[in-house]
């Protein structure tokens, strides 16, 4: 088939459990259906043989995390089109269609994002991606329908078909030529942002990145690292830094832009400290520490690929979300576009 589905798991039998029946009943006259195994030890691949033999398995040495683990398993499968989603998501009745339609239908658009709602609240839109991600003055990433812990719920506000900066690596359709011609995801990152880090580095190549309302998946969110892990606050503040590193063309120097950021995080930093969160305080200068002996890896990173103007790139928002949810108290989305 054109078409590949392409689940990603580590030790996440239960999530497999609980929605690979959804895949099989609402993927497989659509696309095949592969799993990931990034060296699970808890019989991952005994049950997905024993249970579902359709599936088609790669199983990998150790874990590689979610971005090497997709770049070493996508090198083995041959499909126009790879659909990437988490292990812990309930997919609906013609949830690919509509995907493959968007990408057939424009030769620019490199990727696209279905709606993503919230599997434990169901009217809700969830963190990973809602109705597609966008990027403000900063670059701060925040999404249509989520900004920060404030999720909206779902009025039909953004059935939309339009572009966004960057589609969730919670469930994504991308076409298999335009992944591999800038290098897939970045495998340093192992985990977070590694797909914003992606769609940024093909919108500087001149792609677009788009979303569609046509199709809709329920994320149950925080299946391989909890929201409030040290692990994760570290790798988004690090890997948000990397990203600006390799990407950011603007305005002002790349070094401005950074000492920007690193001083909002000790900002963000401090409020966790006053809140108890020693652990989250503690992780966010590990990023910091992480990021500045990296440095010169992300120099050679940045001059791999070419770059266009930030502040020119579609679907950037010059408005600054911490302003504007913090200050100004405005926690949506239009609050904070008025779009």
């Amino acid at each position: 088939m054109e078409t590949a589905v392409v689940i990603l798991n580590f030790n996440g039998i239960n999530w497999l459990e609980k929605f690979i029946p959804t895949f099989i009943i609402n993927s497989e006259k659509d696309a095949e259906i592969y799993v990931i195994d990034n060296g699970s030890s808890d019989k991952s691949l005994a049950y997905l043989k024993n249970n579902f033999p359709s599936i088609k398995t790669i199983p990998l040495e150790k874990n590689l995390g979610f971005a090497g683990g997709y770049n070493e398993g996508l090198k083995k499968i041959n499909a126009e089109f790879f659909i990437i989603v988490n292990s812990d998501v309930e997919v609906t009745i013609n949830w690919i269609p509509p995907l493959i339609k968007v990408l057939k239908n424009n030769s620019n658009i490199s990727a696209v994002q279905p709606k993503i709602k919230s599997f434990n609240n169901k009217d809700y839109f969830e963190y990973a991606g809602a109705a597609g991600g966008f990027i403000d003055a900063l670059a701060y990433p925040f999404c249509r329908g989520r900004v920060f812990d404030y999720a909206e719920l779902d009025k039909k506000q953004y059935d939309t078909y339009s572009e966004i900066f960057w589609t969730s690596g919670a469930c994504m359709a991308i076409k298999s030529k335009d992944f591999k011609d800038v290098g897939g995801f970045d495998k340093d990152f192992f985990a977070h942002m590694e797909e914003i880090d992606l769609c940024w580095r093909l919108k500087n190549l001149g792609k677009n990145i788009f979303y569609t309302s046509e199709s809709t998946v329920y994320h149950f969110g925080g299946g391989t690292l909890k929201y409030s892990s040290p692990k994760k606050t570290f790798l988004n503040y690090r890997n948000n830094l990397w990203m600006i590193h390799k990407n950011f063309k603007g305005k002002i120097p790349l070094f401005l832009f950074v000492l920007i950021r690193i001083l909002l995080d000790q900002i963000s930093g401090i409020k966790l400290l006053f809140f108890g969160d020693l652990k989250g305080y503690l992780s966010i200068n590990k990023a910091h520490f992480s990021y500045l002996t990296s440095i010169g890896k992300m120099n050679v990173k940045r001059k791999q690929f070419s770059k266009l103007n930030f502040h020119e790139l579609n679907e950037y928002s010059r408005k600054s979300i911490i302003w504007n949810y913090f200050f100004l108290n405005r926690k949506t989305f239009s609050e904070i576009t008025n779009q």
